[in-house]
């Protein structure tokens, strides 16, 4: 019983979760909690779990007079989303540098790698699939490269915050020349996070780890342009503020 009422929750926060980024819902609107359980098809009690959860990662915001609305972000919140998961990826890889990575560790690194080289030269272009999967994995890598529990959590926090993971952009901009460019800068960047981690450079590991963050910026700049047709393919993007 316990198992079955831990999957609702995990659904509906789930479901919530894609419902409130991809804009099912206005930036400030109150949740009607009787209207979103007909709507999910659960009880109140994972709905509210849900919506706990939610509010932790600031997707909702507690109404002064009760009950939750959808959280509005300007493009300053972002931007220091942004900034901060950048700090605590740098931090990462520069603990990692001084305290060191084994060799199997840094192969394992270097085969991620090799995949997004793969990925990025593929006979019909860029394979987006597996570059958003073997990205996400190389950010995984990094946040655990330290041996820490604390700096892996504290990466993994500043990665839920919306718009503020490596993966953000890297969906509905596909066309675009820049954007195809900076793919290849940012996987630059990639080695030679791994190439200052496994050489022992602390600073280095952690300025590109930074700057390699920051690229994300210029992809948001890009995005609010073309809000309108972007907001379905972009997660979180509906949440942004124009103003």
């Amino acid at each position: 019983m316990a198992k079955k009422g831990r999957r609702q929750s995990d659904k509906a926060l789930e479901n919530l979760r894609t419902m409130v980024l991809n804009g099912t819902f206005a930036p400030g609107e109150r949740l009607s909690e009787p209207a979103l359980s007909e709507l999910l098809g659960i009880s109140r009690t994972p709905l509210r779990e849900a919506k706990a959860k939610l509010l932790e990662e600031g997707l909702l915001q507690k109404v002064s007079s009760g009950g939750f609305q959808v959280s509005l972000y300007t493009m300053q919140d972002i931007s220091d989303g942004i900034e901060m998961r950048g700090a605590v990826e740098g931090l990462a890889a520069r603990l990692a540098a001084e305290r060191g990575v084994s060799s199997t560790s840094l192969d394992a690194c270097g085969a991620i790698l090799d995949e997004l080289d793969t990925a990025l030269s593929t006979p019909l272009g860029v394979d987006f699939d597996a570059y958003v999967h073997w990205n996400s994995q190389f950010h995984d890598w990094l946040a655990s490269a330290a041996d820490s529990p604390i700096i892996e959590r504290e990466v993994a926090r500043a990665t839920s915050l919306p718009l503020a993971s490596p993966s953000a952009f890297l969906r509905g901009q596909e066309d675009r020349a820049e954007f195809l460019a900076s793919l290849s800068i940012a996987q630059d960047q990639h080695r030679i996070m791994l190439e200052a981690i496994e050489n022992r450079e602390g600073a280095r590991a952690e300025a590109t780890a930074r700057e390699h963050a920051r690229q994300a910026r210029t992809n948001l700049k890009y995005a609010m342009k073309s809000k309108a047709e972007l907001s379905r393919s972009i997660p979180g993007l509906a949440l942004v503020s124009t103003d």
